[in-house]
């Protein structure tokens, strides 16, 4: 159970934290944000779904923008779009800006965030939501996420790290995974191969307060 006075995670930090711990900690630490070709064109995404208010289609009513929270798991944010169905259950749709083909690795952060939407849908709602949805804009096709009991665990998992991260103040090292740095639009401000040939910086803080170096 999340303390009532702790700070709430952001829904987003849940993806930011599973791409790149450091990526997260520099945005919702640091405050830190540089845009590039990805970002740009996943907020061109978003703006053409974040705009607040219900529409109706084929008895489905869509709600955009719609806000989000877990009191247990202490998360907050909005929603892209959730569709709720003639019984009012819901349905929550993640919208990204590129392909549904994605490496592996990096479809399970886009998961943890639907998941995360799914939980927090349940937990105002009463209601069971057993799956949503991702939608890549530039296929223009949905993958559907089971929200499955690993997968939840998961979201528990990640909101936990991302509060210490925000209770700690302490900026994580560079992702071993240098791949993932390519598209980073913090990759300037990040500059994981320098700062990875730092260490942990004990080394450094001891050589500077030694004489004899």
């Amino acid at each position: 159970m999340t303390p009532p006075d702790a700070e709430p995670v952001p829904l987003s930090a849940l993806q930011h934290w599973c791409y790149c711990p450091r990526q997260c900690g520099l945005i919702h630490l640091e405050q830190a944000f540089e845009e590039n070709v990805h970002t740009m064109r996943g907020r061109a995404v978003h703006e053409a779904v974040d705009a607040p208010g219900p529409e109706t289609r084929a008895g489905v009513r869509i709600e955009r923008a719609l806000p989000l929270f877990h009191d247990r798991l202490g998360l907050t944010g909005k929603s892209d779009v959730v569709e709720f169905d003639a019984g009012g259950n819901p349905y929550p749709v993640e919208y990204k800006h590129g392909s549904r083909h994605k490496r592996a690795d990096i479809a399970a952060c886009d998961d943890v965030q639907v998941a995360a939407q799914a939980m927090c849908l349940e937990a105002m709602t009463g209601r069971p939501v057993p799956e949503g949805a991702l939608f890549y804009a530039r296929s223009k096709r949905r993958r559907v996420v089971p929200i499955s009991v690993a997968l939840r665990s998961r979201v528990s998992e990640v909101a936990r790290e991302v509060r210490a991260m925000l209770e700690s103040r302490r900026l994580p090292p560079p992702t071993e995974d240098r791949s993932r740095c390519r598209e980073c639009s913090l990759k300037g401000i990040c500059q994981p191969e320098a700062v990875a040939g730092l260490g942990d910086g004990a080394g450094i803080r001891a050589r500077l307060f030694d004489p004899e170096s």
